[in-house]
């Protein structure tokens, strides 16, 4: 069903959170076994999941014998330079960049995160959240164990201690019996590189082989960067062992119904790669004509709000007919802080980032395609910009339905409050926005564009119908707070609120 706005009520009370951030991933790992400059390689791969977290970074190396790490705070251009990688040396290294959503932007809370444990060293990066981390935490710390940061990826080292003795794979596979919710990982020893996705594949990881050596990556971009050929997806619930004996796959899990993230087709994932079997520009393209099949609006041309939207509106123009131009202009060069303006320089964080084209826009109607809207602040100075340089009329249409309800599988909108969509009617946002049409993708015409079944992804921040269960009003306060009630590691997730 093709959700639209029109109408204007009188009694609109939109919600105007000050942080309008687009959604964010909070995670990018890679891994390399079997190549004499495995951190260099390392490198270059981050770099190329650089979109998927930009907090903190890290590598870890191995030789056979011992490993070495790096982390730090930034980009990974910034924590890392030649001399760095020269003493990380080995034929084996994984590596992490980081957005949190569980724990804060601490170096403590950087990853790869690092154990020594009966005489080994132990490095895992983890991409996605576990749901009942602060119930296997709290259970841990009464049986004697101490973390070292509050992160959800550390009860996994602390599970595959209790197993004293067993081999890696057989503790991290003890450990993982008792987790649930989203997780890619990436381990390694001295001598091993582990990868594991979880039984429902929410989080992308895929696999490419390089001159003979595995490499495992969050997308195939980062496998394209360091020159790898691109073998197939590490499979829901397994287990792959990238050693001196090639590589080794464990499926120990009962098959699941594969619940993909939907977002990472939407937003997340670079356009240049392919995640779960698709290629990510040809479905945003999909979205955009699926748009134009609900909403063929008359209008003078169709732009998006670089980056955001460009693939979807060029699926738009070219399915529509009407042409396509960038409206709005994007500063590349804008860094993550900056020497804050005047009061008397009017709406500075939005135009030092996106300027528009008065020449293109100036008594124009314009269609403006978006992927996602998830507070609406920001999206609304951005129309208001496009007014004053011009433009006739504003729609905006999105290549999603209302994201209506929080994520707790590795998104960083865990909070109902922090989703416009969940407290304003469709007229309301079109109003709050400013703008004089406001269409939202339908759910199944989004599902259709993707050419997967329904059943493969994950839509609770669409539908509220969550495939790992939660406890009641489980919220990211869950892992951060001391208001969950735990029990064995075998339960659910038993959740109180506040």
């Amino acid at each position: 069903m093709k959700i639209t706005a029109n109408r204007k009520l009188a009694t609109a009370n939109p919600v105007n959170r000050q942080d309008d951030r687009k959604p964010r991933e909070h995670c990018g790992i890679f891994g390399i076994y079997g190549h004499p400059d495995a951190a260099r390689l390392t490198y270059f791969g981050l770099y190329a999941l650089q979109h998927r977290g930009q907090e903190s970074c890290g590598i870890v190396s191995g030789d056979g014998c011992r490993i070495r790490q790096h982390r730090g705070l930034g980009l990974v251009a910034e924590v890392f330079n030649p001399q760095i990688l020269e003493q990380l040396p080995g034929h084996l290294a994984i590596g992490h960049v980081r957005y949190s959503t569980t724990g804060s932007t601490l170096l403590v809370n950087a990853q790869p995160f690092v154990v020594q444990h009966g005489g080994q060293s132990l490095a895992i990066g983890h991409n996605g959240t576990l749901t009942n981390a602060r119930e296997i935490r709290s259970s841990l710390e009464k049986g004697g164990s101490i973390f070292q940061s509050t992160m959800d990826t550390e009860v996994i080292v602390h599970l595959m201690a209790r197993h004293r003795g067993a081999d890696t794979v057989e503790s991290l596979i003890n450990a993982l019996e008792h987790i649930r919710g989203s997780y890619s990982l990436v381990l390694a020893t001295a001598d091993q590189v582990i990868a594991a996705r979880d039984p429902m594949g929410f989080r992308p990881l895929s696999l490419g082989q390089l001159n003979g050596a595995w490499v495992v990556a969050s997308e195939t971009c980062a496998l394209d960067l360091v020159q790898a050929d691109y073998k197939r997806e590490v499979e829901p619930g397994e287990i792959l062992v990238l050693d001196a004996a090639g590589l080794h796959a464990h499926r120990p899990f009962p098959a699941l119904p594969h619940r993909h993230c939907i977002f990472e087709y939407i937003y997340f994932a670079r356009p240049d790669s392919q995640i779960f079997g698709k290629s990510v520009y040809l479905v945003r393209k999909r979205l955009g004509a699926a748009l134009a099949r609900e909403y063929p609006l008359s209008a003078d041309l169709v732009m998006p709000f670089p980056d955001s939207g460009i693939y979807a509106a060029l699926g738009y123009a070219e399915a529509s007919g009407l042409p396509f131009e960038l409206g709005v202009i994007r500063n590349h060069y804008v860094g993550r802080t900056f020497i804050q303006p005047s009061q008397t320089m009017r709406d500075f964080s939005v135009k030092v980032k996106l300027n528009p084209v008065k020449e293109i826009l100036k008594g124009k109607r314009v269609i403006v395609v978006e992927d996602s809207i998830i507070r609406g602040t920001t999206t609304r100075s951005r129309v208001k910009s496009l007014r004053e340089a011009g433009a006739k009329e504003v729609s905006l249409l999105v290549s999603c339905p209302p994201t209506r309800y929080p994520c707790y599988y590795g998104i960083d909108f865990s909070h109902k409050g922090e989703l416009i969509a969940s407290q304003q009617e469709i007229e309301q946002i079109r109003d709050f926005l400013g703008l004089d049409y406001l269409g939202y993708l339908s759910l199944d015409g989004m599902v259709a564009a993707t050419q997967m079944d329904h059943d493969s992804f994950c839509l609770s921040c669409f539908s509220g119908d969550y495939p790992v269960t939660l406890g009641k009003d489980f919220s990211k306060t869950c892992f951060e707070e001391d208001i969950c009630s735990p029990g064995p590691l075998e339960a659910t997730p038993v959740c109180e609120g506040r």
